[in-house]
């Protein structure tokens, strides 16, 4: 699943192709969808709201589009040749004069009135690149449920929206704990730390083609994706193990000596030998 600098950079490209433009092309490859027409309809605009994509268009419609693991928005210019994959995958077209929006793979496409929208956004948490970002909710969405493992909580969109599994475990590293320490365990100055750190994370993230949290050249990440290479602070050999988050198991990184508390439980899949991590980006 991407993660929110992801969805925040699609919803920019899509704002800046299409806002205030009026669709020459409208094609929905869904069933449900298939015979709406948005042609000569103006294209208000596209925001990101956590992982979702809204795209609003004049006369009160939305269309709402989420990326979830595999999913894309490509833009196009006129003569320009697709390249987001074959035919089969698109399930959206949205084209003006100049430029034609294409959604590839997109799991979510559904129409809704742009006054229901919380409907679809509405159990969200606090947004970490969006107008709403609360910190001090964000923490306390976290903290109410002491047990659960902060990774897990950390994925939970219902506690604060836009982290996927790339900063759940570099937000872990970083604040020197592993995400199976339950939340309530955290030590009060790194909680408060934590919704700073986060926002700190994805803002710096918005504008990078490429995702980087430590600050050095070539070394991009301090432990996702790195398993078994030494950690880049300690040379202890990175492991990676999976971890639920509600719904399914994801691959989660740690440096065993740099992160203090619980590891997964004996006889959990240490999976480095076979594992190459989804791309993110």
């Amino acid at each position: 699943m991407p993660e929110g600098d992801t969805v925040w950079q699609a919803a920019r490209r899509l704002h800046e192709a299409l806002a205030g433009k009026v669709l020459t092309r409208s094609d929905f490859r869904v069933p449900k969808y298939a015979t709406i027409d948005l042609t000569g309809r103006t294209v208000l605009g596209t925001t990101p709201r956590g992982k979702h994509l809204l795209t609003r268009f004049e006369g009160g419609l939305t269309l709402h589009t989420h990326l979830r693991m595999e999913g894309a928005w490509k833009v196009y210019g006129t003569d320009e040749r697709w390249r987001g994959g074959p035919a089969h995958q698109i399930r959206a077209i949205l084209g003006t004069t100049d430029r034609t929006a294409v959604g590839y793979r997109l799991q979510v496409l559904e129409f809704l009135r742009t006054g229901e929208e919380e409907r679809v956004v509405g159990h969200l948490g606090p947004d970490l690149l969006g107008p709403d970002w609360d910190p001090e909710r964000a923490l306390a969405n976290l903290l109410s449920d002491p047990a659960r493992p902060l990774g897990e909580a950390l994925l939970d969109q219902r506690n604060l929206a836009g982290i996927g599994n790339v900063y759940k475990s570099e937000l872990c590293f970083l604040l020197g704990v592993t995400p199976w320490l339950p939340v309530g365990a955290l030590p009060a100055d790194r909680a408060a730390q934590l919704p700073v750190l986060a926002k700190k994370l994805l803002e710096a993230n918005r504008d990078r083609p490429v995702r980087q949290t430590t600050g050095v050249h070539r070394q991009d990440l301090f432990v996702y994706g790195r398993a078994p290479r030494p950690c880049l602070r300690c040379r202890t050999s990175v492991r990676v193990a999976d971890q639920g988050d509600g719904s399914r198991e994801r691959p989660t990184y740690w440096c065993p000596a740099c992160q203090t508390g619980p590891a997964p439980a004996p006889g959990a899949a240490q999976r480095w030998r076979n594992h190459s991590p989804r791309p993110t980006n």
